[in-house]
Formats: structure tokens, sequence, C-alpha cells
């Protein structure tokens, strides 16, 4: 049976999760965003044991790569690439707005988007479709009125992530739905089976966290 591991410390819940590739066998939580890194590796190591499973029945490991949290985004990471090196098995890199789109893919009935909330008017960003196909690659965005508004001519955005009030100050268009479904390490699961059935593997020597470029207006 494979078995893989699912990290996501991008957010402000970081969380990890243990799967087939079909099914979710464990979901542990920590709510405590100053203490991602000290949590990690205990975390891993008691939820292994609850299931009775070792590090060495590790399939690969997937990632939340960003944007999000700077020293969450490293946390993850380097915990992810230090153990796919130390077990030799593939690392999976998947955005964090993707598994935020993921976590309400079924709630959309157009255009999803993904908001991480950073300082002031900034948040990272990116919009899929409902199959989860990229529309606009993961930016970093200063929210104005007018910010996607091409976009909002034609589709029904479904916001969700955790800046969905300040979102709704801002753009103030009562089109677009906003989502409470929070998004967890498990929803890292269908994103990572796909990359590990293309052999879509990380470079252990090259990967680095998806932080994104300046701020820009839009």
């Amino acid at each position: 049976m494979s078995l893989f591991l699912h990290i996501d410390t991008a957010l402000t819940v970081a969380s990890i999760c243990l799967s087939t590739e079909s099914e979710v066998l464990d979901l542990v939580k920590n709510e405590q965003p100053q203490s991602h890194a000290a949590w990690l590796h205990p975390a891993i190591q008691q939820m292994m044991l609850a299931q009775k499973k070792s590090l060495q029945d590790l399939t690969a490991i997937s990632v939340s790569l960003g944007p999000g949290s700077y020293t969450g985004l490293r946390v993850g990471l380097s915990s992810a690439k230090g153990l796919c090196y130390a077990l030799q098995i593939p690392l999976l890199t998947i955005p964090t707005t993707l598994l935020l789109a993921e976590a309400v893919r079924q709630e959309a009935t157009d255009y999803i988007l993904p908001a991480i909330d950073a300082r002031r008017n900034e948040i990272f960003t990116a919009i899929y479709d409902t199959e989860l196909r990229e529309i606009k690659a993961p930016h970093a965005l200063i929210l104005t009125k007018d910010s996607f508004a091409d976009v909002r001519k034609t589709h029904q955005l479904l916001c969700c992530g955790n800046c969905n009030e300040k979102v709704q100050e801002l753009l103030q268009d009562s089109a677009i739905r906003y989502s409470s479904t929070m998004a967890t390490a498990k929803h890292l699961l269908r994103p990572a089976i796909e990359k590990f059935k293309l052999q879509d593997f990380a470079n252990l020597s090259y990967v680095e966290p998806l932080y994104t470029k300046e701020f820009h207006s839009a």
C-alpha cells in the first residue's frame, strides 16, 4: 500500500496528514502559528506512531509550497526536503493557492479565487476554474476596488482563504461569493497524487518556497 505524508505550514493553522492514494488516515493541526517549527517533527512522529507506521513506510511527501507565511514556508519545505533526502523518496510541491482551491472545489460553479492574507491591503492570490486549471498564476496583489475587474465582468468568483473580510470590504462586489471552508493538509491529497502518477517530482537540490514577486495593484 502506498503511503503519503502531506505537510502545510504556509497558513495560520498548520496541519499534517497521512493518506493512501485515496483515503485520509489521519489529520493533525496546530493552531499556534508561532510554534509551527517546534510542533512539526514531534507531530509527524506521534501521528506515525498512532497509525502504527514508520517513516520508512512512506512512498512520498507533499508540501504546500507557497505563497504564504515566509517563516512557515521555510519550516514546511525544509522539513519535507530533509525527510525526502533521508528516506530517498519523492517530494511533491503544491502551490498554497491550489490547496485552498481544492478545499472549496465542490462549492464552486465558475472561478475560484483563493486569497491569503498579507499585510495591510495586500494578499497572495491566484484564479482557478472548477477543474483546478490555473487561470491566473499565484501572485502578490495590492487590493483595490478594481482588482480582478476583467474577470468579474464575465465570471462568478468564489473567494476562499483567510481574508474574506478584507476582500469583501475592498472589492465591495455583491456578485462574489465567499466560502468559510478552511483548507488543511488533507486537501493536498488529490493534487499530490496527480503529480505522483505523472512522476512530477521536485528537485531536492533546487526547490525553493514560492514567495511570489513584489506586490502590484491590478
